[in-house]
């Protein structure tokens, strides 16, 4: 008989967590004892390794998830609460000597390819964790781990918490989308309120004609969380690099880096600097066209408030897109059906939708798939929750249920977006994209073996290349034509996509420059611990950005990536000029070809975490990865 997907439950989740997630951290433990029991080289310590980071993984996933998505407060209470004592027990696993010592003994002559690599990289783990230091350093270790889970809470939770509303006038809506005015009646007052979720804040600041209701939402968007997370960040910097520099590192962004493809600190500033230079003839060009269109609205500066209006105004004034006439094509309904069309065309998949009775999802939004192979062998399960709802994590994102482990469990993923139930923007038609490429990358690579390799498990700078990759697809005429279609039946003309792609090669230059703004702040926050973070804030915009911030505004605050990325925004720049020289390989004029997704797939997404990132991107191409295909795109 099969392996089956996880069972959630009908109704008491707040029982379940504490099943699921007390049972699998029992296990870990229970494992763990038998591993450090062994006599040394024995051959069943890998194994016990294996199940016991499987168990931990398990409790991990539960917990990382129904924080960021489940309804009840009391439920997340009990996962932020299981995420704590999750990662007291990570600490205290590789701050552990005896089973360092254990898997240490084995003898890597005995063992195959597979093997090797993950003895290589748990030792690796282990040594920059602390384990070879004296008891001393190893509690100051758990200490400040500790702390540094519940600073990480606080700032997430602040920022998710931190939603937030601005009341303007009804006559703010004029130039806004008519489904979109329809759905935000003006108040007794004459006043409509628009909210810090994005199928609010997104249309209105690209829309609106009204520059000082901009102004006034902008505002509260990037004040989001602030000052609640001023102290708290100034802790989780201040803490990281006391962890680093007493595990002998110069600082957090040099340890943090010494495990990704760039490999030390140093070398994202040069990354950083080296791109923002690159882009930076482009941008300044572009900027100026954004600048002279708005002065002809008596606006001067471009800034955080307006930039998005006049982008969009020059993309449909000198490139012909409008982009209130391209969301006719995207009804949400057909995008969703679509993308599940194309990449199963694209990858060989096919996806069964699951009962809502038999998924029982944490919220009736949600939708569930199985997925197989072109052969109907199962590959796994991704859950689909794509709508905004209080308390919900509000940015996009994939998040694991299951991690794959080869005739154990199989994979399960959870795609987490904030998308309009009705006509979607094209840029979240994108990002739907993007994300999927993840859950794809989770579930394809779930068969491995040890579960350290199971799904999106490469170096962590390399982790975006899949889902930038697929972006690529959502650009395609011949694919959208097969979803996107008007409220007649109509497809996406091709005069309209081409259009929109000469729309969309107008702000790249200065739009990589933001990228580089958040990767500076992303580092020099971490290796400088500004005192002032605003101030320092605003040094790094003007280094950086050419889109000027907007006055009294903490955009900081808000960056939820510096709890998750810390000093490594940079990859997802670092990813682009991989997926773009990934995209090179394919035929921009049949881009469903399966021949070559297949290879991609079975080259690159497939192996999950068993080789470097490297290595599978050299197995696909034929050649190591290269600059020229990104240089090209940026600079044509």
């Amino acid at each position: 008989m099969g392996l089956k997907p996880l069972e959630l439950p009908a109704a008491d989740w707040l029982g379940w967590l504490g099943e699921r997630g007390d049972g699998q951290l029992a296990a870990a433990r229970e494992r763990l004892a038998e591993l450090k029991a062994l006599p040394p080289g024995d051959v069943a310590i890998l194994p016990l390794w294996n199940d016991t980071t499987i168990a931990l993984r398990n409790a991990a996933c539960v917990a990382g998830l129904l924080s960021s998505v489940h309804p009840d407060s009391t439920v997340i209470d009990r996962a932020e609460a299981l995420e704590v004592e999750v990662q007291r027990f990570s600490t205290d696993l590789y701050l552990d000597p005896a089973a360092y010592a254990a898997l240490a003994s084995v003898n890597a002559d005995g063992l195959d390819a597979d093997s090797v690599r993950l003895q290589a990289l748990v030792l690796r783990s282990f040594r920059r964790s602390g384990v070879d230091r004296d008891e001393q350093v190893r509690e100051q270790v758990r200490d400040l781990e500790a702390r540094l889970t519940d600073l990480g809470q606080t700032f997430s939770r602040n920022i998710r918490d931190g939603r937030a509303e601005t009341r303007v006038p009804a006559s703010a809506l004029d130039g806004l989308p008519a489904d979109y005015v329809a759905s935000h009646p003006a108040d007794a007052e004459g006043l409509v309120t628009i909210s810090t979720e994005y199928p609010d804040l997104t249309p209105f600041l690209t829309f609106s004609t009204d520059a000082s209701s901009r102004r006034a939402v902008a505002h509260t968007y990037f004040n989001q969380a602030w000052p609640a997370n001023d102290p708290v960040l100034a802790d989780l910097l201040q803490l990281r690099h006391e962890l680093a520099t007493l595990l002998g590192y110069a600082n957090w962004a040099d340890y943090d880096a010494e495990v990704k493809m760039i490999g030390n600190g140093a070398a994202i500033a040069e990354f950083v600097d080296t791109v923002s230079a690159a882009a930076q003839p482009s941008g300044q060009r572009e900027i100026e066209v954004l600048r002279a269109r708005a002065g002809t609205d008596g606006e001067s500066v471009i800034d955080l408030s307006n930039w998005r209006h006049y982008h969009e105004l020059v993309k449909r004034e000198q490139y012909g897109v409008d982009a209130a006439e391209v969301r006719r094509y995207f009804d949400f309904g057909k995008v969703h059906d679509g993308l599940l069309a194309v990449t199963a065309r694209l990858f060989g998949l096919q996806y069964t939708r699951v009962d809502p009775d038999e998924a029982r999802p944490w919220h009736p939004d949600v939708t569930t798939y199985d997925v197989s192979d072109a052969d109907g062998a199962p590959m796994g399960r991704i859950h689909l929750d794509l709508h905004p709802r209080e308390r919900k994590y509000n940015h996009a994102a994939q998040f694991e249920l299951v991690p794959g482990v080869r005739d154990r469990q199989v994979p399960e993923g959870v795609l987490v977006c904030n998308f309009s139930r009705g006509l979607m923007e094209h840029r979240d038609v994108v990002t739907l994209f993007h994300e999927f490429g993840h859950l794809i990358h989770h579930i394809v690579g779930g068969g491995q073996r040890w579960v350290r390799f199971s799904g999106v498990a490469t170096e962590w700078d390399f982790v975006e290349a899949p889902s930038q990759l697929l972006e690529e697809w959502a650009w395609d005429a011949t694919v959208l034509q097969s979803f996107a279609t008007d409220a007649d039946g109509a497809p996406i003309p091709d005069e309209l996509v081409a259009a929109m792609r000469a729309g969309e090669e107008f702000g790249k230059g200065f739009l990589a420059r933001s990228q580089m703004f958040y990767a500076a702040l992303a580092y020099w926050f971490h290796v400088e611990r500004p005192a002032d973070p605003t101030a320092r804030m605003l040094e790094l915009y003007e280094a950086y950005s050419l889109v000027r911030p907007q006055p009294g505004t903490h955009f900081y605050a808000g960056f939820g990536h510096l709890a998750g990325y810390t000093s490594a925004y940079y990859t997802y720049m670092w990813s682009l000029v991989i997926a773009k020289d990934l995209f090179s390989a394919f035929d921009p004029d049949d881009l469903l070809n399966p021949e070559v997704a297949a290879r991609y797939r079975d080259r690159v997404l497939a192996p999950g975490g068993s080789r470097d990132a490297a290595e599978l991107v050299e197995s696909f191409l034929g050649r190591p990865y290269g600059t020229d295909a990104f240089a090209a795109w940026l600079n044509s």
